[in-house]
Parts: structure tokens; sequence; C-alpha cells
């Protein structure tokens, strides 16, 4: 027993290894793209490379589930396609027999998965928020998004590129917008480039426009008027660093591991329930979120083994596309209560645990239907 035993783990093992790094980097990628932006846009590599391990827990805690529903596909769609399933039942080993590896697998991945998703992976987030809002008060130039607005103090900056030539950082086709007490623009400065330096002292950002046109909105009423003028060069002083360094004195519920959720809870229904309403709800679908993410492992088990051994294919892309449904299927299910929990009355928190549910009692039935064969 202790062979086969083995025969099982170690087919699951080896695949799982190579579905966890796969799939890891796949969802690793965007970060590892905004990684090599920063370091491209003077970012330091340790701090960059900071950014990407503080996210990694979040990236394992999904990835885990996932490669742990693709090793079963593949494992026991191949062992049932060579029979070998069939074989170990004509020497009289139960089914519960040849999955006991996995069960006990899954587990363990369960618990890893508990545990990054409860205690690790949300706080680990939020630091990395961070180390993003530290980065940017020395190389701003790095959150400048060609096409896209950029609010800076009371400014609105709009530009067509950017580079870094001779260490000096640039921006090129710039548009800024400067607004009135009312918000109203009162000033739309253009200019065909500009440099950024950054004071760390002071954490005062200096913005050197060159070949600056300006459309400034002067007097009231009927008087109101446009009028343009022309510059050579302007300077413009906006206090970046403020923005990114300073803390929040209220952090986000995905920020928060699960000591902090229960205690943010626990001062919601002291209010009583009416008072406690919207926000002991959404806490209430975090945590439950969280579990029911974390539970994957064994969810994905229960269908994903009935279903290998029932479709009996060899050709891992059969495994592969199966996996990614049911993997789509369960977060899909698990995380449309994101769009409900401000919705009391609908009770998200109890509607995250349908997926969880539907699997693990259809995974039952079709065991028990390949048990009595």
């Amino acid at each position: 027993m202790f062979i086969l035993n083995w025969y099982i783990s170690k087919n699951f093992l080896a695949t799982f290894a190579m579905s966890i790094v796969v799939l890891t980097f796949a969802m690793t990628g965007a970060n590892l793209m905004k990684v090599i932006e920063y370091i491209s846009q003077g970012v330091s590599p340790v701090i960059a490379g900071k950014f990407l391990l503080l996210a990694l827990p979040m990236a394992l805690a999904f990835s885990i589930p996932w490669a742990s529903l693709v090793s079963i596909m593949l494992v026991f769609g191949r062992l049932s396609a060579d029979n070998e399933i069939t074989a170990m039942r004509a020497c009289g080993i139960s089914i519960l027999q040849i999955i006991s590896p996995i069960i006990v697998s899954s587990f363990l991945l369960t618990c890893l998965c508990l545990w990054l998703q409860l205690q690790v992976g949300p706080p680990a987030l939020g630091e990395a928020r961070d180390v993003v809002k530290s980065a940017a008060a020395n190389s701003p130039m790095s959150f400048f998004t060609p096409g896209i607005p950029v609010q800076l103090g009371n400014l609105t900056f709009f530009i067509d590129g950017k580079d870094t030539v001779n260490g000096e950082d640039q921006i090129y086709g710039v548009q800024i917008y400067v607004p009135d007490r009312d918000g109203a623009t009162k000033q739309d400065i253009l200019a065909s480039h500009g440099t950024l330096s950054v004071d760390p002292a002071s954490q005062v950002l200096t913005v050197t426009l060159y070949d600056a046109l300006l459309e400034s909105v002067e007097g009231t009423g009927k008087d109101r008027r446009k009028e343009h003028s022309y510059s050579e060069s302007i300077e413009l002083r906006v206090p970046f660093g403020e923005r990114y360094n300073r803390k929040d004195v209220f952090i986000k519920d995905k920020y928060l591991s699960y000591k902090m959720l229960f205690a943010r809870l626990a001062i919601y229904m002291k209010r009583g329930k009416d008072a406690a309403g919207v926000d002991a709800t959404a806490i209430n679908v975090e945590i439950n979120q969280r579990i029911a993410l974390a539970l994957a492992p064994i969810a994905f088990m229960m269908l994903g083994m009935p279903l290998a051994i029932r479709t009996s294919r060899r050709e891992t892309s059969i495994g592969l596309c199966l996996s990614v449904a049911l993997g789509a299927l369960y977060y899909g299910g698990v995380l449309v209560s994101d769009a409900l929990r401000y919705n009391p009355q609908l009770y998200p928190q109890y509607v995250v645990w349908i997926p969880p549910l539907l699997f693990q009692l259809f995974g039952v039935i079709y065991l028990t239907k390949i048990a009595r064969k």
C-alpha cells in the first residue's frame, strides 16, 4: 500500500511543482511589469524587489488551489486513461485508498491557504502599497503614465511621453490644469517638454516647463475673459511627497489580518445591528470570502478528481481546459459577493458559500457513483 501511495503522491507533487511555478508567474505578471518599469525609471531594484515579494503571498493564495486542481486533473486523467485505476480496483483497492494521498495533500494545502488568506497575504499587500508610496517620493516620474491624468497637489497633469536623459527625468507634450477655489479651471498650461526633480528633504517636486503657452481666465461675470501668454520656461513646485508618505488613519478591510477584522467587526456590532448595518456586513463578507477561497483545494479535489477519472483523457489540453473552467467558476462565484457586500438585505456573506457547497455536493455524488462501479 505504501508503494501505491508513494506512486500517486510522486506524480501529484511533480505536476504540482510545475503548475505552481507557471501559475504564480502568470498571476504576478502585472506586478513583474510594474517592477521592470520602476527599475527603468530609477527606482532602486531593492525597493522594486521588496514590492514583488510582498505581493507574492496573495498570488500564492490563489495559485496554490489552482495548481492542485491542474495536478489532479492531469494525474488522475492519465491514470484513468491508462486503466491504472481499473487495475488497482481489480486488486481489491478501494477508491478511497487510491485517493487518500490527495486527500492529505489537499488538507495541508488548505491549511497553508488559510494562513496566507487570513494572516499573511492581506497585510503584506498593504505593505506593498506603502512601499510604492515611499518609492514615489524619490522617483515620481515612474508614476506618470502617458495619456492618463495624474493628480499632484491641486494640479492635474497630462503627458504624451516620458524619458530619462543623462540622469534627468523629462516629460513631453505636457498639459496642466490649475483650478480656482471653486474647482473650475483657472489656468491651462501647455508645454512642449519639461523636467522633474525632487527635494527629498522638503518632499517637494519641482516641474520646469519649456516653451509654455498659458491660457488664463481673468475677471468675473460679464468681464470674464481668456488671456493667452507665452513663456520660455515656467517652474512649478508641488508638495509631491506628502501625498505618498502620509499614513492612512483608516485601513481598508482587504489589508487587515483576520484578528484585526474581528476586532473591527466587534466595534461595529457594539453600535447595535441597526447602526452596524452595511459596515458589519462588508466585514462579514470579507471574512467569509477569505475562508471560502482558502478552502478551494478541498473543493477542487472533491469535484476535480471524479471528473478526471470519468473523462479518462491523457491529453494535457483537456485537463488544462477543465481546470481553467472549474477554477473560473469557483473563484468567480465566490468573488461575485464583492458586488453585493454593501447590500445587507441580500445576505452576501452567505452567497459566498454557494460555490464551495455545490462543488463538494457534486463531488460527493460523482465519487459515490465511481466507488459503486
